[in-house]
């Protein structure tokens, strides 16, 4: 069971992700805050897998609350998804730098917010669809010198060229694995397969990779 908290400043964007989550069968909302700060606090009594944190609240917002965590629980603590009505490159780059692993707008659909979920979980990330092309964009002017951008030593198959592909469009693994007919664990798979073959870290290294290799434009 993956344990999740919530942190949103409006009791109603919180009861709406809780909803949301309550979808799916391997997920437990265990603690919902106001604020970061109270987040913070909750995160040391509950220890949840994963925080929904929003940007702007009362007494922290979410990217402290999130470098706060971090410094705390180290990596292998609770991993943090951004879910906010705030989307602008600055956000996003405070975000992913602070440590956390999803940035998701709270217009995202259910099956996106428990996608991001589970891919947290397990340690991936995923960025919103909607900004993913300005990311890779940003990326591709200002690269991360960690970042892949060689052909790996170990070639990828048709199929996870696929899969590739489909990542950088800013699709969830559950739409990847509907459009290439496929079970959601396969695509799983296949995406871990790729992340190991680039010595990429996460989704959007993974979307960096293929927009500066021409596999995507």
């Amino acid at each position: 069971m993956i344990r999740v908290l919530i942190a949103d400043d409006q009791e109603m964007a919180r009861d709406g992700l809780a909803l949301m989550l309550s979808r799916a069968d391997d997920i437990e909302v265990v603690a919902t805050a106001a604020d970061g700060r109270e987040a913070v606090e909750a995160a040391h009594r509950v220890r949840p897998d994963v925080c929904l944190l929003d940007v702007r609240m009362p007494r922290l917002g979410g990217v402290e609350a999130c470098v706060e965590l971090r410094r705390e629980f180290g990596s292998g603590g609770a991993q943090v998804v951004i879910v906010t009505t705030f989307d602008e490159d600055r956000v996003v780059d405070d975000a992913l730098s602070a440590g956390a692993v999803g940035f998701l707008l709270k217009s995202a659909s259910a099956a996106l917010v428990i996608e991001a979920v589970r891919a947290a979980a397990s340690g991936d990330g995923l960025v919103a669809p909607e900004i993913t092309g300005r990311l890779l964009r940003r990326l591709a002017a200002a690269p991360d010198p960690a970042a892949p951008t060689q052909e790996p030593f170990d070639a990828l198959t048709e199929r996870e060229e696929d899969v590739v592909a489909l990542v950088a469009a800013g699709h969830t693994n559950a739409e990847i694995a509907e459009l290439l007919h496929l079970s959601v664990a396969t695509v799983k798979t296949h995406v871990n397969a790729i992340l190991t073959k680039l010595g990429a870290r996460n989704r959007v290294e993974l979307a960096a990779f293929a927009f500066r290799t021409g596999r995507v434009t």
